[in-house]
């Protein structure tokens, strides 16, 4: 095979993996199955393992790192280890945020997520979404639907947010619950389904200077 022809047929694949992607963050169905998802996948694996096993001390090393895996994060954050993710990419992440131990995000859509946003531990954010059907489900296709959080948020230990979920400003989310709806700015929402069980009074502008942690820019 000559090197022209290598040539043609790596970008006739890219150009069909390339059309899958655009599927896949338009929110229509898409073959998951494609090799070049599983690679990029694979890429993402390995910036993982390594920023989870990092040592303690190297601090700039993890901001690095960290910053590498998601799309976009804002100047000051606070991840404690492990944390894990599909892409990364399309991971966008505001000012002042702390997430604690095991966060998952499965970001085959767009996770956003806004300034001054707390997360508890074991917390887990999902985009993908499969066919109910068996024999379509194992076909490999599925499609993704985004998720918004916003800013001044906090979300309890173990809650698990679900595709399509838009969490307004200001709202707690109790620990434990399943969020499968939107969830209006300034709610208290709790249960599995997650249900707004008590309304908040929106904070003033002289509460919007955002809580320090103690931490410069990272800390573990």
């Amino acid at each position: 095979m000559t090197l022209f022809l290598r040539f043609i047929i790596k970008r006739r694949i890219m150009n069909r993996f390339e059309a899958e992607w655009a599927k896949m963050l338009n929110g229509e169905i898409y073959d998951a199955g494609n090799p070049e998802f599983l690679r990029r996948l694979e890429a993402t694996r390995e910036k993982i393992w390594e920023f989870n096993n990092l040592h303690p001390s190297k601090k700039a090393e993890r901001i690095a790192l960290f910053r590498s895996i998601v799309g976009s994060c804002g100047e000051t954050f606070h991840i404690n280890r492990p944390f894990r993710c599909d892409y990364g990419c399309n991971i966008h992440i505001g000012n002042h945020f702390f997430a604690n131990f095991n966060l998952t995000i499965l970001d085959e859509a767009t996770v956003t997520i806004g300034d001054n946003v707390f997360i508890g531990p074991n917390v887990s954010i999902y985009t993908a979404c499969h066919p109910l059907e068996a024999e379509a489900r194992n076909t490999s296709v599925e499609w993704a639907e985004p998720v918004t959080i916003g800013n001044s948020v906090w979300i309890g230990g173990s809650a698990t947010i679900l595709p399509g979920v838009t969490i307004g400003d200001n709202c707690v989310i109790g620990a434990g619950s399943v969020v499968t709806k939107d969830i209006p700015a300034n709610s208290v929402a709790a249960g599995n389904p997650a249900k707004a069980i008590n309304r908040l009074t929106p904070p003033s502008e002289d509460d919007a200077e955002p809580i320090q942690l103690g931490l410069d820019s990272y800390g573990d």
